[in-house]
């Protein structure tokens, strides 16, 4: 397990990596050490083909509260350009774990707001605890939702931003549903367990098919006037030719005799 301060890491033998949010007393807001440090451990996950699957997780009764109280602080009597500096670290943190090339699974056990619904919407499957209540609260601080706009529009559409983004009300787990921000829905007691059966199935198949496809649905999400046709044609001849694919194909074939 690596050394942090504010969140924890480990990998285990399966190849599936958690990332820890570790300021329960603080309610996981994030703060400047924690944007570092979320970052880095991007970092190193991106660059280590043995991890096949990550989940991001919190201690305590709260998911992620937003941003720490005195980080905004600190952030109010900076210059313009500092302010900029520090909203540019928090954007490209969640860049980092948007970009992550394993899926990356959310389990949130608690209630999220502000910047922590930033970090639900960069996962790719959101397993959130019954009860738990999500809020976008910047426009009660005077603030907006700005740095974290671009990762939740994309999650929830404009239609669900439009009525939550200025309003700052609250949502439970069921809204969040919907608007497609959680993806399934369990009690405490079942939390582990729905997300263990997210992870078997992603390790069920084959890691490099699941990276790949991971990357082909971002492309053809973000990239809507390319030529999809012929990108998914192109991209099925790359995989049809892995040795990863004629194995499990064979093996496949193997069994039917």
């Amino acid at each position: 397990m690596s050394d942090y301060k504010t969140i924890q890491f480990s990998t285990d033998a399966r190849g599936v990596a958690t990332i820890t949010l570790a300021r329960p007393q603080k309610h996981n807001a994030m703060n400047a050490d924690m944007i570092l440090e979320l970052a880095g451990v991007a970092g190193e996950i991106s660059d280590n083909s043995s991890i096949h699957v990550c989940i991001l997780e919190a201690e305590g009764r709260t998911f992620c509260a937003g941003g720490d109280l005195g980080w905004m602080q600190t952030q109010m009597t900076q210059s313009r350009e500092e302010k900029i500096a520090g909203a540019m670290g928090l954007a490209q943190m969640l860049n980092a774990l948007d970009e992550l090339p394993c899926p990356l699974i959310g389990k949130v056990q608690g209630s999220a707001f502000g910047g922590g619904i930033g970090m639900m919407a960069v996962c790719d499957v959101v397993i959130a605890a019954q009860g738990a209540k999500f809020a976008l609260t910047e426009t009660k601080l005077g603030l907006i939702p700005a740095t974290i706009g671009p990762f939740v529009i994309r999650r929830i559409g404009e239609a669900f931003a439009r009525q939550y983004f200025f309003s700052a009300k609250p949502f439970d787990c069921e809204t969040a549903l919907r608007m497609n921000l959680v993806s399934q829905v369990s009690s405490a007691e079942e939390l582990d367990i729905l997300v263990e059966k997210e992870i078997a199935t992603i390790l069920n198949c084959r890691p490099g098919a699941v990276r790949d496809a991971k990357a082909l649905a971002k492309e053809l999400a973000r990239n809507p006037s390319m030529e999809s046709q012929k990108l998914t044609a192109s991209k099925l001849a790359d995989r049809w030719e892995t040795n990863e694919a004629q194995e499990a194909i064979s093996a496949f074939f193997a069994t039917k005799k």
